[in-house]
């Protein structure tokens, strides 16, 4: 009975953290173009939440991640799972021009229109409109 209670305990004890040393290491690929693609992807879903990106831009970057991964595997199959150096470099720029994207809408101004801006585009932090007062007739 007391044997049992230690591998008891025992089990109880390392399950957690064999779980947690398995999500960690499937979570952060070794290969450097995967996990370029992990941390776009996580910067994609960051700008998500925060607002500073929108739904419609949001789902452009994926679908451009995609379409860079999908060619990745491609090329890697022909290969028998080996890239060439030139074929690195192509994927190592358009990650670069992925990302150069993703910084800039994340960080251009956010433009609004709306029937207090007429017919232009004004940013965000300017367009202050004040609510009609309705209690005042």
């Amino acid at each position: 009975m007391r044997l049992l209670k230690y591998v008891l305990v025992a089990a109880l004890t390392a399950a957690p953290a064999i779980t947690f040393a398995q999500t960690t290491a499937a979570e952060q690929p070794k290969n450097p173009i995967v996990k370029r693609e992990f941390n776009q992807q996580r910067r994609i879903g960051n700008g998500i939440k925060s607002g500073r990106l929108t739904a419609r831009q949001g789902a452009r970057f994926e679908r451009q991640q995609m379409r860079i991964h999908r060619q990745f595997r491609a090329v890697r199959a022909h290969h028998n799972g080996r890239l060439t150096m030139r074929e690195r470099r192509m994927f190592h720029r358009r990650q670069i021009f992925a990302s150069r994207r993703i910084y800039r809408a994340k960080h251009a101004p956010q433009l609004v229109t709306s029937q207090y801006a007429g017919n232009r585009r004004i940013p965000c932090a300017a367009f202050q409109v004040e609510a009609p007062d309705r209690m005042s007739r």
